[in-house]
């Protein structure tokens, strides 16, 4: 029960952590600003560029990426445990529960790395 208390509110904190990077205002075209003040396109476009990237999208991304690791490192780490033990347990089988953990690693690592790239995404296109 501690255990789901915990996970919910840690779920509620980083949710409450990524509200502000929802808060954007709405972007305008440049050129349609522009021509509706009777401004050249040029100047229009200078001053309406993004100065920089918001913090709070690149702590997202990072503590994202984080997560990603850390989920990983803990299921495949659990993984290796389990066929450790059964190994140990059973050593006529090794083989069989060796190809079937390195095949469970591999497909965790291949969604990890996924989920590293959404990430890293997530920053390239934000604007």
């Amino acid at each position: 029960m501690y255990k789901f208390t915990s996970i919910i509110l840690l779920v509620v904190i980083f949710l409450t952590m990524a509200a502000p990077v929802f808060a954007q205002g709405e972007k305008t075209d440049p050129a349609k600003s522009a021509a509706s003040e009777g401004a050249p396109a040029d100047e229009a476009a200078k001053e309406e560029a993004p100065a920089a990237m918001p913090w709070q999208i690149l702590a997202g991304a990072a503590f994202g990426s984080g997560l990603v690791i850390l989920g990983a490192g803990y299921g495949i780490g659990r993984i290796g445990s389990a066929a450790v033990e059964s190994m140990a347990r059973q050593p006529e089988v090794a083989g069989s529960v060796q190809t079937a953990m390195v095949i469970s690693a591999a497909l965790i690592e291949g969604v990890t790395f996924f989920a590293l790239i959404v990430c890293l995404l997530s920053v390239i296109f934000r604007y």
